[in-house]
């Protein structure tokens, strides 16, 4: 991967990936994030990764899955653990700019990258359903998105990952990084 790395989905989400730092966890890497008004990522899980954002303008608003709806300023940090659900999103009416961290780095740079592209193949907030099974089954000890149900995550994604595979439709992928054991 070439740094600086940006990705940006279309729906008013994009990711600069700046580069990588070691760290005693492993390597650290460095993103800022821009967000439209109103705009976020959904419910969602990084099992093996913590994630921590900065507000450099704006307004960001999040929540853990459970808790109260939090808001955060210019200047404030906000820190997702590892294994906990969470999102956040645009809550004022100017973009959103964050900086900050996710360690150790694992696959979240070709991930998100993957889910991004989905998404713009789709032209919605639902990424292509082939690319998604892919990246959904691969990386599911990984990432999870709270918002799929259960059972399209259990049945419908495995199932529709492998029609992808019969249909060839995975070539795009063959850089995959292997999933975490």
């Amino acid at each position: 991967m070439v740094y600086p790395h940006t990705i940006q989905n279309c729906q008013g989400e994009k990711i600069t990936f700046l580069g990588v730092e070691p760290g005693p966890e492993g390597e650290k890497v460095l993103v800022e994030n821009w967000v439209k008004p109103r705009s976020g990522p959904p419910m969602h899980t990084h099992f093996r990764q913590d994630e921590g954002l900065t507000v450099v303008s704006g307004k960001m608003g999040y929540q853990v899955q459970g808790q109260e709806v939090q808001y955060a300023g210019v200047g404030e940090e906000v820190v997702f653990r590892r294994g906990v659900p969470h999102r956040f999103w645009n809550a004022g009416e100017e973009p959103l700019t964050c900086r900050g961290w996710i360690q150790p780095a694992n696959s979240i740079v070709y991930f998100l990258s993957g889910i991004y592209a989905a998404q713009n193949k789709s032209g919605s907030e639902k990424p292509e359903a082939f690319d998604a099974a892919f990246l959904m089954t691969r990386y599911a000890r990984e990432y999870d998105m709270a918002e799929i149900p259960v059972l399209v995550k259990k049945v419908v994604l495995p199932i529709t990952y492998w029609i992808g595979r019969l249909l060839g439709k995975y070539r795009h992928f063959a850089d995959a990084p292997a999933p975490l054991k």
